[in-house]
This record gives structure tokens, C-alpha cells and sequence, in this order.
């Protein structure tokens, strides 16, 4: 097998992070606490020192859902931002015009869901 050196330092980069998810995940089984079997208080679920009321199963509306995807989706935005932040004079006039339209989709998409009533929780 006769590999370019460019795949090199992506081969050595696979296999550090293969080798620290394995050692990871390894120390976590072999140091980690061990918990005791049976049921004891101590392993019962609770949260906040309040005992649990229902099932855990419990659905949650899909406008929850529909918030904490269009948060991640906004929220993605910012990071292509920092590009632009940090290159602004070398990009131009032609970088702005980019990045312009790029503010234009997102905020199109902003507002189509703000029409179609996403972001309003009463409804």
C-alpha cells in the first residue's frame, strides 16, 4: 500500500481520535463509579430533591422542537459570520455583496417562519 504523503497527518489525526475515544471510553468503564443493582432510594430517579410525578415519556409539544431547530439554525448562522468578521477588508466589495445576500436567504427564512406562525407559542 503506497500512500501520498498528504494523507499522512489525516491518518495520523484519525487514529489520535480513534485512540482517545477508545481510551476514553475504556477509563470511563474500568475507573468510573459502579453502581449497585437492586432498588434501593439511592437509585431511584429524582430531580432538584423533588420526587418524579408521571412518566418520563411524556410527550412535549412540537413547537418545542420546531424552536430548538430553528434555534441551532440561526444560531449556525452566526459562525459563517466570523469568517467574513475577521477578513472583511480583503473580501471587498465583492465579500460584502456576499455576505448581503447571504443576510438576505436567512432573513427571508426568518420570516417565512414568523408567517407561518413558528415562533408564536399560543397558537
Amino acid at each position: 500500500m503506497n500512500l501520498p504523503e498528504s494523507y499522512i497527518p489525516i491518518l495520523l489525526q484519525a487514529a489520535v481520535a480513534i485512540a482517545f475515544v477508545a481510551v476514553s471510553l475504556l477509563g470511563a468503564h474500568f475507573l468510573g463509579p459502579k453502581q449497585k443493582k437492586g432498588n434501593s432510594v439511592k437509585n431511584q430517579s429524582w430531580e432538584c430533591g423533588v420526587p418524579s410525578e408521571g412518566n418520563a415519556r411524556t410527550p412535549f409539544s412540537i413547537k418545542y422542537f420546531l424552536t430548538a431547530v430553528l434555534f441551532v439554525l440561526f444560531d449556525i448562522e452566526i459562525v459563517f459570520f466570523y469568517p467574513y468578521a475577521v477578513n472583511f477588508r480583503e473580501f471587498g466589495m465583492e465579500g460584502f455583496f456576499a455576505v448581503l445576500t447571504f443576510v438576505a436567504i436567512f432573513f427571508l427564512a426568518f420570516f417565512y417562519v414568523w408567517k407561518r406562525g413558528a415562533l408564536d407559542w399560543d397558537k
